[in-house]
C-alpha cells in the first residue's frame, strides 16, 4: 500500500503538457506586452501627440471632401456657365480668356474664361473639364501647340469626351504634319471607348493618316476593323469604298 501511495504521489507531480505549452506561450508573449506597456509609459506624451495629429489629418481630409471641395465645385460650375455660353456661339477668345462684365446673382462681375477656371479650380471635375474646353478653343483658333497642352491635362474615363479629347490631340498633330503622332492618338482614341460613335470615327482618321504616309496595308487594317467591328455605324456603312480605294492604290 505504501508503494502504491508513493507511486500516486509521483504521478500527481507530473507536468500536464497542455499547461506547459500555455506557460511557455505566456513567457513568450508577456515580455512583448511588458515592452509595449513600458514604451507607452515612457513615451505617452509623444504617442498622444501623434494620435492627436492623425485625428487632425483625418478631420482635415473629411472637411476637404465633404465641405470645401463641393463648395469649390459649385463655384467652378457657376463660372463655367458664362464661358460655355460664349463657346456655343463660337466666341472662342472670350470663352478662353474671359474678362467680359456679366450679371450674376451677386451683381455685376468679370467672367472667367476656361483657362482661369482650369487653373483656379484644378482640383474639381469642372476645372478638369475646363482643360478640355480650353484645348478645343485653341484647336478651333489654329493654336495647335497650346491646344495639345490643355487637352493633355484633361483626365477622364468618360465614354465620349475622353476619346474625343485624345482624337483632338491627333487632329492637332495632323495640322502640324506630325503624322506618326496623329496616328498614335487616333489609335488611342479608337481604343479608349469601343462605342459605335467615337471608335469607328477615329479608326477612319487612322486609316486616312496611313494613306497620307502611303502605308496602304495599315490603312486597310484600320478600314477593315470598322467593317468587322462597327458595321452598323455611319462609317461602317460606307467603308467599302475606302477599302476598295486602298486596295487599288497599294495593289493589295
Amino acid at each position: 500500500m505504501a508503494d502504491l501511495k508513493e507511486e500516486t504521489s509521483v504521478d500527481n507531480t507530473e507536468t500536464n503538457p497542455v499547461e506547459e505549452t500555455v506557460e511557455e506561450t505566456k513567457k513568450a508573449i508577456d515580455p512583448n506586452l511588458q515592452g509595449i506597456q513600458l514604451f507607452y509609459e515612457k513615451n505617452k506624451n509623444l504617442v498622444n501627440y501623434v494620435g492627436g495629429g492623425l485625428l487632425l489629418i483625418i478631420g482635415a481630409v473629411v472637411f476637404f471632401k465633404l465641405y470645401y471641395l463641393p463648395g469649390k465645385e459649385k463655384e467652378a460650375s457657376n463660372e463655367m456657365f458664362w464661358a460655355e455660353d460664349y463657346f456655343k456661339v463660337d466666341s472662342f477668345n472670350l470663352a478662353l480668356k474671359g474678362g467680359k462684365m456679366v450679371m450674376s446673382a451677386d451683381g455685376q462681375k468679370q467672367m472667367m474664361g476656361f483657362e482661369q477656371i482650369a487653373d483656379e479650380y484644378s482640383m474639381t471635375k469642372t476645372g478638369n473639364l475646363a482643360n478640355y474646353c480650353a484645348g478645343i478653343c485653341y484647336l478651333r483658333t489654329g493654336k495647335f501647340e497650346q491646344a495639345i497642352e490643355f487637352l493633355s491635362k484633361y483626365d477622364s474615363d468618360d465614354d465620349v469626351i475622353a476619346p474625343i479629347a485624345l482624337g483632338a490631340i491627333g487632329d492637332c498633330h495632323m495640322e502640324l504634319n506630325h503624322l506618326d503622332d496623329a496616328i498614335k492618338y487616333y489609335n488611342k482614341a479608337a481604343d479608349k471607348s469601343r462605342n459605335s460613335f467615337t471608335a469607328p470615327y477615329f479608326l477612319k482618321k487612322t486609316g486616312f493618316a496611313y494613306e497620307l504616309k502611303a502605308n496602304y496595308n495599315l490603312a486597310l487594317e484600320a478600314y477593315e476593323r470598322i467593317m468587322k467591328e462597327f458595321p452598323k455605324s455611319s462609317e461602317g456603312q460606307t467603308i467599302q469604298k475606302d477599302i476598295a480605294k486602298v486596295r487599288a492604290l497599294g495593289n493589295l
